[in-house]
């Protein structure tokens, strides 16, 4: 009897699929939780980056202002400074301010003229949309209200910030040299000599960033001075008191002496032991 081999056809077991799968899925979920990892991580770096970005710019936008900072003592209902901690911290000074200014446009131009560069600027803290607290700036030109607009919809300079505080250098009641949170106009000269801003961000509640707390604190020499009042005034020394020369038309100067020349240099009685008459 002739028997013919039988062919046998090899394939796979249950469990073999079984195992194949199981293996085919632990890898899919590592690339997907080392794509999400970076995805995560991608996103913190962007919040860090936009919250390091965003300090910079509020800071700038203090430092600014601060450097064109300006205070008459005759005209203080107008050019008070003041600065406030606590609950509702808020900084407020009228400054001339640079071209590249925040919303210098919406003041300065045909309908608000070029004396619409110095204006009141005042940094404040302001109940946000998710709860948290945005630090904000209000612009007004001097002897003007501020408008709706401004008042309704200020600058929004940075969102959910933690603390914002201001101090100032000066002598305390004991006469002594400190950082100090408050202000006294009496112990004041309208101006402080430095300002410390710290100012601390929080992550952004509106995306669920998980992004760390950002704190940055800058000191700030502030260049000017008030201008007193017998100055503002034209006088040197107030009503009745020094005025400099009046020079007549031409040049000349008091004495008949020609453009330039010193009367007190063209008498000789003022140089003794020269020959001259005494």
């Amino acid at each position: 009897m002739n028997c013919r081999p039988t062919s046998r056809r090899s394939a796979f077991t249950l469990v073999e699929i079984m195992v194949a799968m199981m293996v085919f899925s632990m890898v899919i979920a590592a690339i997907y939780s080392t794509w999400a990892l970076v995805m995560r991580a991608s996103q913190v770096g962007q919040d860090a980056a936009a919250q390091a970005q965003r300090q910079r710019v509020v800071l700038r936008a203090i430092g600014d202002a601060l450097m064109g900072v300006e205070s008459f003592q005759a005209s203080q209902k107008y050019y008070w400074f003041r600065l406030e901690n606590g609950g509702a911290p808020f900084l407020s000074f009228v400054a001339r301010l640079p071209d590249s200014y925040a919303r210098n446009g919406k003041f300065v131009g045909a309908a608000g003229g070029r004396d619409a560069s110095s204006r009141r600027v005042t940094f404040a803290l302001a109940a946000g949309e998710n709860g948290e607290k945005n630090l904000i700036l209000r612009q007004s030109p001097i002897l003007m209200d501020m408008d709706q607009d401004e008042e309704k919809f200020p600058l929004v300079l940075a969102r959910n910030v933690k603390e914002f505080t201001v101090e100032w250098w000066g002598t305390n009641n004991l006469n002594h040299a400190e950082w100090s949170k408050d202000w006294d106009d009496s112990q004041t000269n309208s101006i402080p000599q430095m300002l410390r801003v710290h100012l601390v961000l929080g992550a952004n509640v509106a995306g669920g960033s998980s992004a760390p707390e950002f704190a940055a604190t800058r000191i700030y020499t502030v260049p000017s001075q008030m201008m007193p009042a017998t100055v503002q005034r034209g006088g040197l020394g107030g009503p009745g008191g020094i005025r400099p020369p009046v020079i007549p038309p031409g040049g000349a100067q008091p004495g008949g002496g020609p453009p330039g020349a010193n009367p007190r240099q063209n008498n000789p009685r003022n140089f003794p032991g020269r020959g001259t008459l005494r």
